[in-house]
């Protein structure tokens, strides 16, 4: 299993090698499956979804699809992520995702799609992965309100792979209030690992190793 799990996308010469490593092809002679999904749970101006589209579709792929994991019959969208060289999840409402995930009987096809392709994960589509992905860090992080606007009071992990959680964004001038002292916070409360990772960082996984890519900044706490 590869994955590449961003907080803002490819969007430096580091994270754009780190993936085109993963992938073990230029970008030109694979195909990509674009996932929205986590983003339609967002209100207000999506100016950051377009950006991030533009942005992973500049990579030049030879074929660029996009794909809603809801509505669609199961089969079909397994279909088209099996087509995939690389599988982009964009951010968002990453409850909304891991639902969608779950509620549509996914898991175990995506799990399957994943062995042999790269999957590059924005934000929420990088955060579904934990098995710490509970009603308990939702109230820890301090974003159940994304949990409860979908009327849910709980989450089941789609995939539960890692202990450790990842949360984005540290440092950005989109969260201003995600500076040291705010992950300090969560760290006290959390019991469980967490990954702070800036926009120009990613966390790479190679089937068990783990490690960090970076042209920014990023903290982990056991």
């Amino acid at each position: 299993m590869k994955l590449l799990l961003t907080a803002a996308g490819v969007r430096n010469e580091t994270l754009r090698d780190a993936l085109r490593d993963l992938l073990g092809k230029p970008f030109e002679s694979a195909n990509i499956v674009y996932v929205p999904t986590a983003s339609v749970a967002e209100p207000g101006d999506h100016g950051w979804f377009v950006t991030h589209l533009t942005q992973a579709h500049g990579l030049g792929w030879r074929e660029f699809d996009v794909l809603e994991l809801n509505g669609l019959p199961r089969q079909m969208v397994l279909d088209r992520l099996l087509r995939a060289d690389v599988i982009h999840v964009e951010g968002g409402n990453h409850y909304h995702l891991a639902r969608s995930i779950t509620g549509n009987g996914l898991a175990d096809g995506f799990l399957e799609a994943l062995e042999g392709r790269v999957y590059v994960g924005t934000s929420a589509g990088s955060m579904i992965f934990s098995r710490n992905l509970t009603e308990h860090s939702a109230d820890v992080i301090g974003d159940a309100a994304d949990l409860h606007v979908l009327g849910a009071r709980t989450i089941e992990p789609p995939f539960g792979l890692f202990d450790w959680y990842l949360k984005p964004h540290l440092y950005s001038p989109d969260f201003p209030e995600r500076d040291d002292a705010w992950a300090d916070r969560i760290v006290e409360r959390a019991g469980f690992p967490v990954y702070f990772i800036d926009d120009d960082t990613a966390i790479r996984v190679r089937d068990d190793e783990v490690d960090v890519v970076s042209e920014g900044r990023w903290r982990f706490h056991p």
